[in-house]
């Protein structure tokens, strides 16, 4: 079994776009799909499927790993180079999209719920009932009940933690970082805006 014609490896790049913080870093940081096949003509379907996605094609055997990561090597080797060969002659990236992808990178904001259904043809395991989610267990969060503080342009900002998110103002937010973009009108780190994290530690 290898990648076929490539619609389970398109569908994946969609999902990273559309619903990850991975997707939001793609101008800073490109990800390139590769899809690995023994038959040459799931491989030319491949390449069809993928048509406009940065993607490497390989005829190999997924089934020996060791071989595969071998034939690999040199090929990403000589996209490293390329991409240091253009950054040398048309700009490296800023220190501004840095900044923005480490940000990116360490507001990884958990899930405050499971999902309300399993995704059509996706059969899980075990399916015992699994306890709900709760943002308490996450050691940089104080008990629900607890208000945050925040001293912010004059004003003392108020944030309560709850199980299932944050009340600021009377509105309800699923994220401490929902609550400091909807204060500051930027996105921001809410560990770092309401202090639970020294700047500089990644979440």
């Amino acid at each position: 079994m290898g990648c076929g014609d490539a619609t389970l490896l398109r569908g994946v790049y969609q999902v990273i776009c559309d619903q990850t913080l991975r997707g939001r870093a793609l101008d800073c940081y490109p990800l390139t799909l590769i899809g690995v096949d023994l038959n040459p003509a799931a491989l030319a379907a491949a390449s069809r499927t993928l048509t406009g996605l940065p993607h490497l094609l390989l005829e190999g055997d997924i089934s020996d790993p060791l071989r595969l990561a071998a034939d690999l090597y040199p090929v990403m080797a000589i996209s490293r180079v390329a991409w240091r060969l253009q950054a040398l002659a048309e700009g490296d990236l800023s220190e501004r999209a840095r900044q923005r992808a480490l940000e990116l990178a360490r507001d990884a904001d958990l899930r405050l719920c499971p999902p309300c259904s399993t995704p059509q043809g996706v059969a899980w395991a075990d399916t015992a009932p699994k306890p709900k989610t709760s943002r308490s267990h996450d050691p940089r969060l104080p008990p629900p009940g607890t208000l945050l503080r925040r001293p912010y342009k004059g004003m003392i900002l108020q944030v309560q933690v709850q199980e299932d998110g944050f009340v600021f103002e009377g509105q309800r937010f699923p994220s401490l970082s929902a609550v400091a973009k909807a204060i500051t009108g930027s996105h921001c780190n809410g560990f770092l805006f309401f202090r639970l994290i020294a700047k500089g530690v990644a979440s």
